[in-house]
């Protein structure tokens, strides 16, 4: 199956870590071997619930079972992605009313773009410095990393990048700028938090310039910082909230999501202003909608900071310079991109899967199940540590 996958499915990198995957369930991913794998990335950051979680897999059948795909987005009443959307609405602050549901989440932030120029009738965007939010071409213009997207250009006009945490940079925000697009947290630079209140004023300077506020939680949302969504640990609410990864437990999606009025806008001048065939599709709404109620309706978001306490508690050594993050999206950050791919590659043979960030070549990225037990995550910090503790330099 190896040399199959190697020949026939398209290659992202020239050694994949290529595990042959057999099952997998809970914080667990089992190889073709029998062999038990714990799972310390969750797909980078998708798997919410674990892995077949029993209340999104019933949710999955009943509506396999019910109907799949019957229309291009937006034509039908379709019952999940109403209810789905509804009870979004109900956790959000009341601006954010309104989402579409789209494919992955570099479709969502090409959603956001192209509303934040629709509605203000502007053309310039901004973006952060090592800032990443897909690999479409929309999305591929505003990543704040030359290297990753030189070789596709021509990308799009009219875009501009400032430094994440400068408050000097912010005057580049004018009123010739349709929107500005931060992360919420910036997820491949090395998960980097905003601090001194800079998202607040982020959010006062779009104000003052008419410019829209895209914030990007593909990578923090859903519970994953210990709150629903990460800007409410900061004080700062989007004009257009633009989410993914977690939101399925594991399914393709994407949405953005921004205020009845503002969302408007895509409907004429021109009418279809945003189109996608399978968009709120039926199955992946049913487990988006089981997803939210056992995240909001259970103690995991809460249990999330408690089990970040624990991490921390028990990776200390001395090759970890800091870690980095909030609730369970934390990046341990070593001494060099040696020790980190040491780390990685050890902790696969050893039965721990961990993994890379995009642009930060130190970083380890920690992202687990927000149903990970504690037991699991002891089990996983000591291997870690173990690890580290076998490194020769």
């Amino acid at each position: 199956m190896k040399q199959d996958f190697l020949k026939y499915q398209a290659q992202t990198s020239p050694h994949p870590l290529a595990l042959e995957v057999s099952h997998a369930k809970g914080s667990y991913i089992y190889d073709t071997n029998g062999n038990a794998h714990l799972d310390f990335v969750a797909g980078v950051s998708a798997c919410s619930l674990g892995h077949c979680h029993p209340k999104v897999v019933a949710a999955v059948q009943k509506q396999t079972e019910t109907y799949m795909h019957v229309m291009v987005y937006g034509e039908y009443v379709q019952e999940p992605a109403v209810a789905y959307t509804k009870l979004l609405a109900s956790l959000l602050p009341a601006s954010l009313e309104t989402t579409y549901m789209v494919n992955s989440g570099t479709e969502a932030v090409e959603g956001a773009l192209k509303l934040s120029r629709r509605a203000t009738g502007r053309s310039q965007l901004i973006a952060a410095r090592h800032a990443y939010h897909g690999n479409t071409m929309g999305s591929l213009s505003v990543m704040g990393y030359e290297e990753r997207k030189s070789a596709f250009r021509p990308l799009l006009p009219d875009v501009s990048f400032i430094e994440f945490n400068n408050d000097e940079d912010l005057k580049q925000i004018t009123e010739k700028t349709a929107g500005v697009i931060l992360e919420t947290i910036q997820g491949g630079a090395g998960f980097i938090e905003p601090k001194n209140g800079y998202l607040k004023k982020v959010r006062q300077r779009c104000n003052e310039t008419g410019t829209l506020l895209i914030l990007d939680e593909i990578q923090p949302g859903f519970g994953r910082t210990g709150k629903l969504f990460a800007f409410e640990h900061y004080d700062c609410v989007p004009d257009i909230l633009v989410t993914g990864k977690g939101m399925a437990s594991g399914l393709p999606v994407g949405a953005f999501t921004a205020s009845n009025a503002l969302m408007a806008t895509l409907q004429e001048s021109p009418k279809l202003g945003h189109i996608t065939t399978f968009g709120g599709n039926p199955v992946i709404a049913a487990a988006c909608l089981a997803t939210l109620k056992e995240i909001t309706e259970t103690q995991l978001i809460s249990d999330t900071l408690i089990k970040e306490a624990l991490v921390r508690k028990l990776l200390k050594h001395r090759l970890i310079k800091e870690i980095r993050g909030k609730g369970l999206m934390l990046a341990l950050i070593l001494e060099n991109a040696e020790i980190a791919n040491y780390l990685v590659l050890t902790c696969a043979k050893k039965g721990l899967i961990l993994f890379w960030l995009l642009f930060e070549p130190t970083a380890v990225r920690i992202s687990p199940p927000l149903t990970i037990s504690k037991d699991e995550i002891e089990t996983g910090c000591g291997i870690i540590i173990e690890v580290l503790e076998g490194y020769k330099q």
